[in-house]
């Protein structure tokens, strides 16, 4: 689990272009063991220290308007294993231990099950709920 020190994760977030007008940047999560995206979503400065200082991960929902700790309800927590950004500072990846199959609320383990095909749209795993 990657951990730093909340000065550090200041530090760390203070570097971030955080777009406008929600003021969020785009967060790819990348599963540590089979380098599998699982979600795109987004933070917010908070949700980025929140994840760096906690090791769990906190997202921004824009839906919602608030801050939320993936898998707080459903116990599918993800726990940061390395952080990265991008050149722009505009988006970061997440590589991630998911603590269950499922990292998609639709009870997939990818948000990314939807296989599109020249005859149609197949889903490429099974369902776990």
């Amino acid at each position: 689990m990657m951990r730093l020190s909340e000065e550090r994760a200041r530090e760390v977030a203070e570097k971030l272009n955080y777009r406008w007008p929600d003021g969020t940047v785009v967060a790819v999560v990348q599963e540590y063991k089979s380098g599998r995206v699982l979600m795109v979503a987004s933070m917010n400065k908070e949700a980025v220290i929140k994840t760096l200082t906690t090791g769990i991960v906190h997202y921004w929902s824009k839906s919602r308007k608030e801050l939320w700790v993936k898998g707080a309800t459903s116990g599918h927590i993800q726990v940061l294993e390395r952080f990265y950004h991008d050149c722009d500072s505009d988006s970061v990846l997440l590589v991630v231990r998911q603590a269950s199959l499922m990292a998609c609320h639709e009870g997939y383990h990818s948000c990314f099950h939807y296989k599109v095909e020249e005859d149609g749209i197949e889903v490429e795993e099974p369902k776990y709920q």
